[in-house]
């Protein structure tokens, strides 16, 4: 039995950490298309890209662990199938339950694994990442001057070079327009040629400009009138120099601190203490909007009995009341009555809506830690009996099962989290929807496994199929012998 489980351990370990890797690469390929726009030439240190990659490999294991426990699973009993291995080992009195034994203590260990990891690190990870990617999308591209194109990335200034040198350090033909308040250029700087460097600490550059002109306009800004007498200054230069503040385009690190309470970044405890805290701000809205609402009307029932019609021994009709114009008054204090509290309640529901979503989210997060380790196991559950079934190892059809499978679950997890954030489902049912609509199968193909069933045969269901032809022709054929008169 110890040969038997340490072969099975065996044969799963090499495709798990194959797969692993190999869906891990793919998740990161597609993370570098989506953001590939905010990477590319904005001039980061090898180490900045680095670092967020390896965040990002943190933050896909949620996807990556159960879509690799499901394709080395099929692939570890396919080729123990394929090749007979399960046949041995069944004759030698091994059911295929006992022999699927160690590797569910495995993914157990795996999934509890994932459960810590999604509590206590994961929330770090994203607080990090988070922070991190807010940095490289807010940074601005490097400055980069094409031959004939005006370039604008420095604020107040528009800058165009007819030619450049080819390490680029060398301008030919410059003109510089200066608009610091936003409106029309006011100064004009024409050189035949300027050198760029940066200074020291990175934070200006420094444009050394040879043999040029500059013109100024000491129009008084907002000027709504011509004034002959304004100021018009032109002087040459042989050699000057001018500074631009390049700190737009440097990296500054956000405080972390303010995305300390996004749901993504809290673990367990937090979570439950925002949730508490939330709700007993929804709760304070909710009876602040019940006395309001009971203020207004105490008030109108206040005033009709101070001016509303008296109570006599005689009977006042209707007619009597519209006459002294007291029903119209009546019907007129009810309706502003009404859209009073209608309008008060749109205002409370605006100021509701963000503590209930966030009520929500809180939630769904919470139900998200132990979902990941559920899948691990659920998605192992499927995926062993079902290569045992269809006995077919390699990266042909297992690969193809496992993606749909794979995406079955991702679909129905995306579409129900999708209709908890929008309240139509509880979070609770949302977020265990895909795994309880995937129980059942998951038992049905291990039972089938279990008994040995030929359940993708595709001889076995033509031959149920002409079973079942044949019973109904039988039929038809019988019901027309029965017409036939004797």
């Amino acid at each position: 039995m110890k040969k038997v489980n340490l072969l099975i351990l065996q044969a799963f370990i090499k495709p798990f950490l194959v797969t692993f890797f190999i869906v891990m690469f793919v998740l990161l390929m597609l993370f570098l298309f989506k953001y590939i726009d905010d990477l590319i030439g904005k001039g980061f240190q090898w180490y900045v890209i680095l670092e967020l990659l390896g965040y990002q490999c943190a933050v896909q294991l949620s996807m990556a662990l159960p879509l690799s426990m499901l394709l080395s699973s099929i692939m570890t009993f396919g080729n123990l199938g394929e090749s007979y291995e399960l046949v041995a080992i069944k004759a030698a009195g091994v059911s295929l339950r006992k022999a699927m034994t160690p590797l569910f203590v495995v993914v157990g260990l795996f999934s509890a694994g994932s459960f810590f990891f999604s509590d206590y690190i994961l929330p770090v990870v994203n607080l990090k990442m988070g922070s991190l990617l807010y940095d490289v999308r807010k940074k601005k591209a490097d400055f980069f001057i094409k031959p004939g194109v005006f370039n604008n990335t420095i604020p107040g200034y528009s800058i165009r070079a007819k030619g450049k040198s080819e390490d680029g350090t060398t301008l030919k033909d410059l003109m510089i327009y200066e608009h610091p308040s936003g409106g029309t250029a006011t100064n004009v700087t024409f050189a035949k040629e300027g050198f760029i460097q940066n200074s020291p600490d990175n934070n200006y550059m420094v444009l050394e400009l040879k043999d040029g002109v500059r013109y100024e306009d000491a129009r008084v800004e907002n000027a709504k009138r011509y004034d002959p007498r304004q100021q018009f200054t032109r002087f040459r230069f042989k050699e000057t120099t001018t500074k631009f503040d390049m700190g737009s385009f440097q990296m500054n690190r956000t405080d972390q601190d303010l995305f300390r309470s996004h749901h993504q970044m809290l673990n367990l405890k937090q979570l439950k203490l925002y949730s508490d805290s939330n709700k007993i701000s929804i709760d304070s809205l909710q009876r602040i909007n019940s006395l309001e609402a009971k203020r207004y009307v105490n008030y109108y029932s206040q005033y009709y009995r101070e001016n509303g019609p008296k109570k006599t021994n005689s009977k006042v009709s209707m007619p009597d009341l519209e006459k002294n114009g007291q029903l119209r008054m009546a019907i007129n204090n009810g309706l502003n009555q009404a859209r009073q509290i209608k309008d008060m309640a749109a205002n409370r529901e605006a100021e509701f809506m963000p503590y209930a979503e966030k009520d929500i989210r809180y939630d769904i997060e919470w139900h998200r830690k132990f979902t990941l380790a559920v899948s691990c196991l659920l998605l192992f559950g499927i995926g062993a009996p079902l290569g045992a079934i269809i006995r077919k190892g390699g990266l042909g059809l297992p690969v193809v099962m496992a993606i749909i499978f794979f995406l079955i679950y991702h679909v129905i997890a995306t579409l129900a989290e999708k209709a908890a954030k929008d309240a139509s489902l509880t979070p609770m049912l949302g977020m265990w929807m895909a795994i309880i609509v995937l129980t059942p199968l998951a038992i049905f193909l291990t039972y089938k496994s279990t008994s040995d069933s030929a359940l993708f045969d595709a001889d076995q269901y033509k031959m149920k199929a002409q079973a079942i032809w044949n019973k109904i022709v039988g039929f038809f054929v019988k019901k027309k012998e029965l017409k036939r008169p004797s």
